[in-house]
């Protein structure tokens, strides 16, 4: 054999077979070890990675079941400390709504401090969070069908070379805003009437009365004129959030696209709040349009403004920092889990296999020069 064809003895196998040697070729023509892709399809025991390195495992979870949970988590936090505010926008939405008293009086007036203050008078701590559950139970969905949505919307839509125009960009978080709004409807029109209604004490009482109003209708009653404003918010929230610098922190770049889409797409949440608690036989959006610019004026479109801005500041910035932080931690688990694989494959190349009769020379002697054409590649 001349010196090119033992080269090629030597070098011209392929991943997974063990070059012929002189040791295997010996009486029994079975190699006594072979590698195959299940010798190197290294998962590291997760018993030995919670002791030695935690932050590898959460690698382990799927990606979509991690950005659900970051996002649901978020958003429950962020709803629930901002609910006091909430409820008050949406009591100055609707004047007061169904409620008597000194929170109907303050609501009329427009004030926020006047209303937070009536509403703690007559209902008491707890007062400020009702209608809070139906909320955080929607925001938990809600919030994972958006963000969700909106990555897998703008990983399709972009063009073959990855990038993602304004236009597209606008109409992934269109899709995505709509999508989620659909999904959680219902449970939006229950927390509204816990908020407005002080006859009603409990998701179930509420569930009750709608249906006795209008049956499953009633629980979409608003559907349209939500889905038209929240297609352009959203379109506007995310890709401002996306567009806007990236040094900013996250929580004040979610405040900022908070504040240009809700300034631009707020009057119509209000026509969907006057909307959802008339009964079955109330207004079409565009009277229910008239009928505010008639009696308010444009500035009646704009009732409960500020507490809604104001608590948009911690709601977004909680929210969307929130998720930020899983992606980068979810992505700093990946590289501990892959270095975890690498170190568990060196120690498996460089352990000797174990033989059920004790050690054996030939084996020993086969997989030392198996490993040494691993290292060699």
């Amino acid at each position: 054999m001349g010196a090119s064809e033992r080269h090629t003895a030597s070098v011209g196998h392929t991943w997974g077979q063990r070059r012929p040697s002189t040791v295997a070729s010996r009486a029994n023509p079975q190699p006594v070890f072979q590698l195959s892709s299940a010798d190197f399809d290294i998962r590291p025991d997760h018993v030995e990675l919670l002791a030695r390195r935690p932050l590898a495992l959460l690698s382990t979870l799927p990606k979509p079941l991690v950005l659900f949970a970051a996002g649901a988590i978020a958003g429950a936090l962020g709803k629930t400390a901002t609910a006091p505010l909430d409820r008050v926008k949406i009591l100055l939405q609707v004047k007061g709504g169904l409620q008597k008293g000194a929170v109907e009086a303050a609501a009329r007036s427009g004030g926020v401090l006047r209303s937070l203050m009536a509403i703690g008078k007559e209902e008491g701590v707890l007062g400020f969070w009702k209608g809070n559950l139906p909320q955080v139970l929607r925001v938990v969905p809600y919030s994972a069908a958006q963000l969700c949505s909106y990555e897998v919307l703008k990983h399709a839509l972009a063009d073959e070379n990855g990038d993602l125009p304004l236009a597209r960009r606008f109409i992934a978080g269109a899709c995505a805003g709509m999508i989620s709004t659909l999904a959680t409807y219902p449970l939006d029109t229950l927390r509204l009437r816990l908020a407005v209604d002080p006859n009603v004490r409990s998701v179930r009482d509420a569930s009750q009365v709608l249906y006795r109003e209008g049956g499953v209708a009633a629980f979409f009653r608003g559907l349209v004129p939500a889905m038209t404003g929240i297609a352009p918010y959203m379109a506007l929230e995310l890709a401002a959030f996306d567009l806007l610098p990236q040094d900013i922190p996250a929580f004040s770049r979610g405040f900022t696209a908070a504040l240009i889409a809700t300034s631009f797409c707020y009057p119509l949440d209000t026509v969907r709040r006057q909307i959802q608690l008339q009964s079955k036989n109330g207004l079409p959006l565009l009277q229910t349009i008239k009928g505010i610019k008639a009696n308010d004026g444009i500035g009646g479109f704009y009732r409960g403004f500020v507490p809604n801005a104001i608590k948009n500041l911690p709601n977004k910035g909680i929210r969307l920092s929130t998720f930020d932080a899983v992606k980068s931690l979810f992505a700093l688990s990946q590289v501990a889990y892959q270095e975890e694989v690498e170190a568990a494959r060196t120690r498996q190349i460089n352990t000797p296999p174990k033989s059920q009769s004790g050690p054996d020379k030939t084996n020993m002697v086969a997989w030392a020069s198996v490993s040494h054409d691993i290292r060699s590649r």
